[in-house]
């Protein structure tokens, strides 16, 4: 929201260079002053001039607690310029310090249905939109587990292309619309470069999830994030996460390019399920993001245990990570299209994948319990194919593990609100793992774990809501270092039913 009674600075002054600054408006820049006044009233200026926003190098600006919130919808250099984030107390914790978005209005598109994989509508919109859409009738991802939930209403997000052609396979059937939201996509791109950012993290004591924002919120298709770097300081025993430093979430080909961010301290609280668990914090979240791209983008301690992993991702397509090395990369409830991993680093809470689609793991070092964790709280599911080239795990690094290679666990017993399947064809092609840290009685890598294990009892002969098994495997130049046999599984079913195939 734009701040009520923003500073005015003189037209004169402002034609004196193109570039609008935070000290036209009051900026101090000290690392005292509370500077965020004034630098909602720059940006206002800037949105309604569609000018640029430059910031002085050697500033230090100081966010203060006040709720509120800068729009940004012009390009924006925040250079080596530093921002302080007092989180030990503000007035809004919810509130958005930034909001990189669109000045372009939402449109009607007339929106009744659609079908899974619909490749177009027999509509053609003036410009391409970023289309989000949900039938509330029926619910999806209805998570099982200690962070147990009744799901959520079933839900798409799609670029609709002014020809009407559809990008972003469509995941559900929609018998009807009970809600349709089209934002159209602006033409050119909008950049933001730099910006130090420091936050000082909160303190609040309170039971159960309180998510935080204070970050930077990016709701504007084709956006470029380039040189960001954020660091977290002043962590205790206590405090609430963080859904997100950049949260980016409606909008589609939007980039974050040679980006620094932070891992949060773990903090823990009782579950749905009345046990304790880990509350999630998070640098990155992205939500219903078409077509994202993490390029160059970093963190350190990726091994450190104490933090939670960096990233979290819902109902977003097509996924490509390269050339990043981050604590994690992770979609919770669910990705389509492609996944790309792609010249990466990642590090203790490793890769993990639910969705459809192809996912392609590529040139990648992955230190996780598994090459890939299927999540088991949503399923396991990979409507899909999986291929692994040229990589190397250090499973659990320094702790003593017996590794799977593809963790899944489901029974059969739980409605997650969709049917289940293990990948169809997985392909692993070129893969060094470090082994030689194993327990005692570890008798070889396991392709897949018994996705039957912590079944709650006997399993029926029929389960009502089955596991579609894989097809086939097929390893080719896998090599362990313990140079124990690789073997598939520990489960009958599996070993009868799929094809496995091994090549030096």
């Amino acid at each position: 929201m734009p701040v009520p009674g923003i500073l005015k600075a003189s037209r004169n002054m402002m034609k004196q260079h193109k570039d609008v600054t935070y000290e036209d408006f009051g900026a101090v820049g000290n690392g005292v002053h509370d500077d965020l006044p004034a630098i909602c009233a720059a940006h206002a200026h800037a949105n309604a001039e569609g000018l640029p926003v430059k910031t002085k190098g050697d500033a230090i600006y100081h966010l203060g607690r006040q709720a509120l919130t800068a729009v940004i919808q012009t390009d924006t250099d925040w250079n080596t310029s530093r921002f302080t984030i007092d989180d030990r107390e503000v007035e809004d914790p919810t509130q958005m310090l930034f909001c990189v978005c669109s000045a372009l209005a939402p449109v009607d598109l007339g929106l009744k249905r659609l079908s899974r994989d619909q490749a177009d509508l027999d509509l053609k919109p003036e410009c391409d939109c970023h289309v989000w859409v949900e039938n509330n009738g029926y619910k999806k991802y209805i998570r099982r587990g200690l962070n147990q939930h009744e799901g959520y209403v079933q839900q798409d997000s799609f670029i609709l292309r002014r020809n009407g052609e559809i990008e972003g396979p469509i995941d559900w059937d929609y018998d009807e619309l009970t809600q349709v939201e089209a934002c159209p996509i602006d033409e050119s791109v909008l950049r933001v470069s730099g910006g130090i950012f420091t936050t000082f993290a909160n303190r609040m004591q309170r039971e159960g999830y309180f998510y935080w924002g204070r970050g930077i919120e990016i709701t504007r298709s084709n956006t470029e994030v380039e040189g960001l770097t954020h660091y977290v300081v002043g962590e205790t025993n206590v405090g609430q996460p963080y859904r997100g430093f950049l949260d980016m979430k409606k909008c589609a080909n939007l980039t974050l390019r040679n980006c620094f961010v932070s891992g949060h301290k773990m903090y823990e609280t009782i579950g749905s399920a009345g046990k304790p668990v880990n509350m999630g914090s998070y640098d990155l979240h992205a939500n219903h993001v078409v077509n994202l791209r993490l390029i160059d983008c970093r963190m350190h301690h990726i091994l450190d245990r104490s933090l939670w992993g960096v990233i979290s991702t819902n109902f977003c397509k097509n996924i490509l990570m390269e050339d990043c090395t981050l604590s994690r990369m992770d979609t919770h409830m669910g990705v389509s299209g492609g996944y790309t991993i792609r010249g990466c680093t990642l590090g203790h809470m490793g890769l993990n994948a639910i969705g459809r689609g192809k996912l392609l793991l590529e040139g990648s070092s992955i230190y996780g319990y598994s090459l890939i964790n299927f999540r088991g709280d949503y399923g396991s599911i990979w409507d899909g194919d999986v291929e692994v080239r040229n990589c190397q795990w250090f499973p659990g690094y320094e702790e003593k593990v017996a590794p799977l290679m593809f963790n899944v666990i489901n029974d059969g017993m739980h409605d997650f609100g969709y049917a289940c399947s293990m990948p169809r064809k997985i392909q692993v092609e070129g893969l060094r793992v470090d082994d030689r840290n194993h327990p005692e009685g570890y008798a070889g890598l396991l392709v897949f774990p018994d996705q039957d294990r912590g079944a709650e009892g006997p399993l029926p002969e029929t389960r009502p809501y089955p596991y579609a098994q894989t097809q086939s495997v097929h390893l080719k130049g896998v090599v362990t270092l313990s140079g124990k046999e690789i073997r598939l599984s520990t489960n009958p079913e599996l070993q009868k039913n799929v094809s496995f195939h091994q090549q030096a």
